[in-house]
């Protein structure tokens, strides 16, 4: 870790730890890039008032946070929401909804939460959703397929994390299939995917297959689901961690 990520981290759980003696809840807000939309979750409900944290997705971080502090102060005086339950008040015209988190998506999305509950994911959850201007969810047939992947569900799909398709082609190479680990993974900047065994596939064995196929092929893949269009990411070997660059950073 760099002295600049060191001190920001420092700062940011220091910030926690204030806000949540301060007003018993801190929010963390992380903005979009340019493939991942914007999130919002609670840290300290669930220590100070037993109520599960909240995550919500895809709107502005200022609308999100709002809606979730108002959720807070809520559940500071003894409200309980519960998944499959319409709640109106939240957004003017239209009704919220709450599902459980799964774990599996908490260290993806709820870090500084794991670091507050002593480095433990041991703590409820709950992502609240909101409609399509029209009140249909995503998990409805005709929800707005434009805001699909503003809003990612996390109750389900734990095996397959990506915000495209399961049956969207991507580019790989033969020897991936053959038992080579996959090494090498690019997202471009027109959105293609390319995973690859080798720093330099010969094009002679590529092959263009399902997405699902590449993380039932190999179920981590799935831990890099949030790199951003135009980025790269690389592993030694099968069991280390990825690391992560902007454009051609691997060549």
């Amino acid at each position: 870790m760099s002295h600049e990520h060191a001190q920001h981290d420092a700062e940011a759980k220091q910030a926690i730890l204030d806000n949540i003696e301060k007003y018993g809840c801190h929010l963390a807000l992380l903005e979009g890039d340019n493939y991942l939309p914007p999130f919002v979750y609670s840290i300290g409900l669930f220590q100070k008032f037993g109520h599960p944290e909240i995550i919500c997705f895809g709107l502005k971080t200022d609308v999100m946070a709002t809606i979730i502090n108002e959720v807070c102060r809520l559940a500071k005086a003894g409200e309980r929401f519960v998944p499959g339950k319409l709640y109106p008040g939240f957004l003017q015209d239209y009704s919220i909804q709450f599902v459980e988190v799964a774990k599996e998506y908490y260290p993806n999305y709820l870090g500084y939460g794991g670091w507050f509950y002593n480095m433990s994911f041991e703590f409820p959850a709950l992502q609240l959703i909101w409609p399509d201007k029209d009140h249909r969810f995503p998990w409805e047939t005709e929800f707005n397929p434009d805001w699909k992947r503003r809003q990612p569900i996390l109750d389900r799909n734990i095996d397959f994390k990506f915000y495209e398709e399961r049956n969207l082609g991507v580019y790989t190479t033969k020897q991936a299939f053959a038992g080579e680990p996959i090494l090498f993974v690019y997202h471009n900047e027109n959105g293609d995917w390319q995973f690859h065994t080798s720093l330099e596939p010969n094009l002679d064995d590529a092959m263009f297959v399902c997405l699902e196929e590449i993380t039932k092929l190999d179920p981590s893949i799935n831990e890099i689901f949030h790199l951003q269009y135009g980025w790269s990411a690389w592993r030694d070997n099968i069991d280390s961690e990825w690391e992560y660059a902007e454009d051609e950073a691997m060549e």
